[in-house]
């Protein structure tokens, strides 16, 4: 299709393939290490993907940070993610970080209020903290959509301290004209409806984009697009491509991680 190559990281990263298997394995490590400070396969909906695993830091909880994976809606879990809760638990942050159904099986707008439920959940796991919320790729556009009021409650977006989309996918007309699309079955309007640059409501939280600057162009325009629509901060990270921008959440001293839980 037209724009398969515009969308298409791995081909354009050196060792792609490595990627995967280094995230589940330095993921799992993570979740070993945790013993009782970690709560796995907390269910927040009635399917077999409607869980969430919850780590806990060492005394007082300071905040929750609720992170949201990518993978085009069509790949991976939160195992595969855990060791980027290693920052805000650090800085004393409760981490949870949900799974959620794949295309074709459901639809994106289906995703959407999936994640809408789970972070309502959490929300009442960890109550009565500040919430930050990031996402990368596609679980940047899904942490962009829970800024919409009829996604989540009045309650829950009081709590919201700042939301992060980490090299979102924030317009998905452009994904009308891959293949991938043959997975989505969107048609214009599902797309429009999805796409968090159309959004008209939303709530008034601090939103900071965020992209790697040596990420795809396709990917660098996104983020513009979202930091233009909603008049939101940019940041470009320099150095860091599609797969490596989110590792900064592992370290409880960077420029990603202070944002989230300054």
């Amino acid at each position: 299709m037209e724009l398969d190559d515009a969308y298409a990281n791995g081909a354009h990263i050196a060792g792609a393939e490595e990627f995967p298997p280094r995230w589940a394995a330095s993921a799992a490590d993570f979740r070993n290490s945790l013993h009782a400070r970690a709560r796995l396969d907390i269910p927040y909906g009635d399917g077999a993907r409607h869980k969430f695993d919850l780590f806990l830091p060492e005394g007082t909880v300071k905040g929750l940070f609720i992170f949201v994976h990518g993978g085009y809606w069509l790949a991976f879990d939160k195992s595969s993610w855990s060791h980027l809760a290693v920052g805000a638990l650090a800085q004393g942050w409760a981490v949870a970080m949900p799974s959620y159904d794949l295309c074709p099986e459901v639809t994106i707008a289906d995703i959407t209020r999936q994640i809408a439920a789970a972070v309502s959940c959490i929300a009442k796991e960890v109550p009565d903290v500040p919430i930050s919320l990031a996402g990368h790729s596609a679980g940047g556009h899904l942490v962009a959509r829970m800024l919409d009021p009829a996604l989540i409650s009045p309650a829950v977006a009081d709590r919201l301290k700042i939301v992060v989309p980490v090299s979102p996918l924030a317009d998905l007309l452009p994904l009308l004209r891959t293949s991938m699309n043959d997975k989505f079955k969107m048609d214009c309007d599902a797309a429009k409806a999805e796409s968090p640059v159309e959004m008209q409501e939303r709530y008034p939280a601090e939103v900071t984009v965020w992209v790697g600057a040596e990420e795809r162009p396709a990917f660098l325009d996104q983020a513009q697009w979202l930091a233009d629509a909603w008049h939101a901060d940019h940041v470009i990270a320099l150095g860091k491509h599609h797969f490596n921008v989110v590792d900064p959440l592992a370290d409880p001293e960077s420029d990603l991680v202070r944002l989230i839980v300054s």
